[in-house]
């Protein structure tokens, strides 16, 4: 399974930090966090890993290469725009694809601002639909989830509303007819949802959207505690 990692943001809200560095590249624990997400998509034994990135992509491209010092093949995908999530994926389907046009083999997408302990190596390599998501509890931070989950179906509505981490397996078809350009992924998934094509499941390890300064400080002295402790 090829797996894409999502580093086209602004990151607007990583401001200063972001300014002149892209946010992927922002360290946690002396590493970058895209480097994190690489090496356990690496230890998890995925090969193939396709990138988008726009605001200072380069140094993005620059810092990690072809991927050979992980083990894995790096490809990019270049925006001169960020194409939003669903945009830069279409954009990126050729990639995703080996080539084929009617491959329909789904693929795991990472955002690239999340940090987790997810065990990447038990992602489910088929799926009941187009869609699987991976839900976690609603973050301090978010005051409500974004969507139910029910025997294993992801829903609109429910007794518990759980929050997308922004990790999920995913199918060319769920872009079929899609346009290209600027594209949002919640539409796309909400019109999934409502197909019922979208499947489900909830992990409770950890999870942070780092998304601000106070975040990512936050996550900084978690991890110093949790390191101390080991």
């Amino acid at each position: 399974m090829k797996v894409m990692i999502l580093a086209a943001g602004l990151g607007k809200r990583l401001r200063p930090l972001t300014l002149h560095t892209p946010k992927p590249l922002i360290e946690v624990a002396g590493k970058s966090l895209i480097v994190h997400h690489i090496e356990q998509l690496a230890a998890a034994g995925f090969k193939d890993i396709v990138i988008n990135h726009s605001w200072h992509g380069d140094q993005i491209v620059n810092a990690l290469g072809d991927g050979s010092r992980w083990g894995v093949s790096i490809s990019y995908s270049e925006e001169p725009e960020p194409l939003e999530t669903a945009g830069g994926i279409i954009q990126a389907l050729p990639l995703l694809k080996n080539g084929h046009s009617e491959d329909n083999q789904p693929f795991l997408v990472v955002n690239g601002d999340v940090f987790t302990d997810y065990p990447f190596d038990l992602v489910p390599d088929t799926i009941d639909g187009q869609a699987h998501l991976i839900m976690v509890n609603n973050p301090d931070f978010k005051k409500t989830g974004d969507f139910a989950l029910q025997q294993g179906r992801v829903q609109e509505q429910g007794d518990q509303l759980l929050t997308y981490s922004g990790i999920s397996v995913l199918t060319p078809g769920l872009f079929a007819n899609i346009p290209a350009g600027v594209q949002a992924l919640a539409p796309v998934l909400r019109q999934a949802i409502a197909d019922d094509e979208v499947t489900g499941e909830h992990f409770q390890g950890l999870w942070t959207d780092v998304g601000t300064v106070e975040r990512l400080n936050d996550l900084e002295q978690y991890l110093a505690g949790s390191f101390r402790t080991c």
